[in-house]
């Protein structure tokens, strides 16, 4: 019985020793492996087993990119403005060796070196060009960071400057200014829509009294072209009337011909139109020669007429 127990003990422990020396190695993680205190290998994702007793897990490297977010640093610019930024710094481990042995405390160095870099950029840029110069600031930063963190194991992908504050009175005097400018564009905007306003209206009263004037020149043609219509109708239906009055004589001599009238009947018919000429008001008559003889035979006969009577 003691002999078994001691074997199932020894088994236990053999299987413990086995067990605590197997390690399965996480997606983006590497392990550092030290034998008898150094360096043996990395580990890279999957299963592996180390060598018990002799070999060790000295440390677990994060393989995915990471941010910091350092504290405000004060820094001064080339016309002497003190002023404070923060920076964020994306950065990935891409030697887990070299980040292990390369730096004792690799966040502790890069800040330091973040606020170095970024007082030798800022000192060289005066306050406007600080402001507007973020992404000129980041570049350099960032090429700046990534050369010095490469023997670290390092890689320094994105710098960025968080928040740029300047002093108190740089502040209201920036602030008075934006509002200034504020108020200047927002007069010119409101100028603006007044003149386009009155370029409007303008237009729409010259639109409106041209169309006035067009209206006015088509009534006017309109009432040129019915006065001439109607002169021209007046005078065609006076010209048809004289016609119709030319062509009733033309067709009364035309059947008295017809009927074979001599000129007896001929003088008579005169003398009956100048009796109906003799109605009339007029203070002058003109009396034809052939209307005189016939008038003359009348009073001849009349004159031989009363002779025989007496």
């Amino acid at each position: 019985m003691t002999g078994a127990f001691l074997i199932l003990v020894i088994l236990i422990i053999l299987a413990w020793v086995i067990i605590s020396n197997i390690r399965v190695v996480p997606q983006a993680h590497a392990y550092i492996i030290e034998r008898l205190g150094a360096y043996q290998c990395t580990w890279s994702v999957g299963f592996h087993v180390k060598a018990p007793f002799f070999d060790k897990i000295a440390r677990k490297v994060l393989l995915k990119e990471q941010v910091v977010d350092f504290a405000p640093q004060p820094v001064i610019t080339k016309d002497n403005v003190t002023m404070r930024i923060d920076t964020v710094v994306f950065y990935q481990i891409t030697d887990p060796k070299l980040y292990a042995y390369g730096v004792e405390n690799p966040l502790m160095a890069i800040e330091n070196l973040t606020a170095t870099t970024l007082r030798n950029i800022i000192g060289e840029l005066e306050l406007d060009q600080t402001l507007t110069s973020r992404e000129t600031i980041n570049t350099k930063m960032r090429a700046s960071l990534d050369e010095a963190t490469d023997p670290w194991g390092i890689k320094v992908n994105r710098v960025e400057l968080k928040n740029i504050i300047p002093p108190a009175e740089i502040q209201n005097a920036m602030e008075k200014q934006m509002k200034a400018e504020r108020e200047r564009r927002e007069a010119v905007t409101r100028a603006e829509g007044e003149k386009k306003a009155s370029v409007t209206v303008a237009e729409g009263k010259k639109e409106a009294a041209i169309l006035e004037a067009e209206a006015e020149k088509q009534s006017a043609i309109l009432r040129a072209e019915a006065q001439k219509e109607k002169m021209i109708r007046e005078a065609e239906g006076e010209a048809e009337a004289i016609l119709k009055v030319q062509q009733a004589k033309a067709d009364g001599i035309r059947m008295l011909k017809e009927a074979g009238a001599d000129n007896a009947v001929l003088q008579m018919k005169s003398l009956e139109a100048f009796e109906k000429a003799a109605d009339g008001k007029a203070t002058k008559i003109i009396i034809p020669s052939e209307i005189q003889s016939i008038a003359g035979l009348s009073t001849s006969i009349k004159e031989v007429l009363k002779d025989s009577n007496s």
